[in-house]
């Protein structure tokens, strides 16, 4: 590697939005993230469905005539 040319490798403090922190290093002193392996579905093995603004809900009534055409036609 060539001399002066790279940046200073850290160690960083990661914090999460659930409150988290960790060690790490990094180019950067602090790093903030919005989700962690504390808090993940994947590692905690819940899972959580955000509908903001009743998205889900609005779809299932937009296209609930053609769900039931292709209910009626098997």
């Amino acid at each position: 590697m060539k001399k002066d040319i790279h940046p200073a490798y850290i160690q960083a403090k990661v914090r999460c939005a659930c409150g988290s922190e960790f060690l790490t290093g990094s180019t950067q002193e602090s790093i903030r993230v919005e989700i962690c392996s504390k808090c993940h579905p994947f590692f905690t093995g819940k899972q959580k469905l955000i509908d903001t603004a009743g998205r889900v809900e609005r779809f299932r009534r937009k296209y609930a005539h053609l769900e039931n055409k292709n209910q009626a036609a098997e």
